[in-house]
């Protein structure tokens, strides 16, 4: 186990080293000149000399060679210093540490959500496979896979307007502040987030379950007299989940990306609002601060997936 976890330890590096690179290229290639555009500001017709301009380039670190700055920056990073944001002129470590803890509580309870309705649900789907409730089922997960994540969202906040009145509040409660508040503004944005990560793990769950349940080993456990309930949980639930885990490790990555349209929607201040907002104010330094914090979880919980497959089936960290 020492030597498959060091291997995919080794892989995480040169993986991150890429992706910064590939941050830091995107970000150069957008038009525009940052100190150009905080000058003329946001209607274009602000005044200034071609010294300001200058000068405030060479504030900002733009006149140096792109070598530099890009080591400038991963140096920044190693020491969780990201720079200044051009639009709000804060340190950007200090606006992302405060957004960062909202997106991630977003993103688990929408994981939660969808473990706990899916798991059960497929497995249900691939017991009473063509009865009703499978059909049910079915509906449900398909369903949830043609609907977007932001028309999910608008449709949650249509109806809670309609039948009960409720609108997203203007002020939010961190869950350190009070917790049964914060828990009640998030339920309803984790619930828009979660739905299709909940029925394309439905969906897969029953594939896998259906999948397990014509193995040798499933009919050996049945004529030993084992209980239904035992056969399901100790022995196909067991074998159909890493399918379940590999889609799981994708959708979280998708989840983190989803809270962008939901944050929006529901005015949850957290890291995916900053990042549309600073993309209307064409900050491209808490950009590519944002898009590489977001890349880093996806890259950690791909990871952490990887050493899961490794416990969960022994054959892969054998090979």
């Amino acid at each position: 186990m020492q030597g498959y976890l060091a291997k995919r330890i080794l892989l995480f590096i040169p993986t991150l080293l890429l992706v910064t690179l590939m941050v830091f290229s995107l970000m150069r290639l957008i038009p525009g000149d940052p100190a150009y555009l905080l000058l003329a500001g946001s209607d274009g017709e602000g005044q200034f000399t071609e010294e300001q301009l200058q000068a405030l380039r060479h504030e900002l670190g733009t006149d140096r060679p792109l070598p530099v700055q890009y080591l400038t920056w991963i140096w920044g990073l190693l020491r969780w210093d990201f720079g200044t944001s051009l639009y709000y002129d804060t340190p950007i470590s200090e606006d992302i540490s405060t957004k960062l803890p909202i997106t991630l509580e977003l993103t688990i309870l929408a994981l939660l959500f969808a473990f706990v309705v899916s798991v059960p649900l497929g497995v249900l789907s691939a017991v009473k496979q063509d009865s009703i409730a499978d059909y049910i089922s079915r509906i449900i997960a398909i369903a949830g896979i043609a609907m977007p994540t932001f028309w999910t969202g608008i449709l949650v906040i249509y109806f809670l307007v309609k039948w009960f009145n409720w609108l997203p509040p203007l002020d939010f409660t961190h869950i350190w502040e009070n917790p049964w508040v914060n828990i009640q503004q998030l339920t309803f944005p984790a619930l828009a987030l979660g739905f299709y990560n909940m029925a394309l793990i439905a969906r897969v769950t029953r594939s896998s379950m259906l999948e397990v349940f014509r193995e040798d080993y499933i009919r050996t456990a049945r004529s030993k007299g084992l209980r239904e309930l035992a056969v399901i949980s100790r022995h196909a639930l067991k074998n159909a989940f890493l399918p379940v885990l590999t889609i799981s490790g994708w959708q979280i990555g998708r989840l983190i990306a989803g809270t962008v349209v939901i944050e929006t929607i529901f005015l949850v201040p957290g890291m995916g609002r900053l990042l549309i907002d600073s993309i209307f104010h064409r900050d491209y330094t808490m950009i590519q601060s944002i898009v590489m914090v977001i890349a880093f979880l996806v890259l950690a919980i791909n990871l952490v997936v990887d050493l899961l497959y490794g416990w969960i089936d022994p054959r892969i960290r054998y090979e």
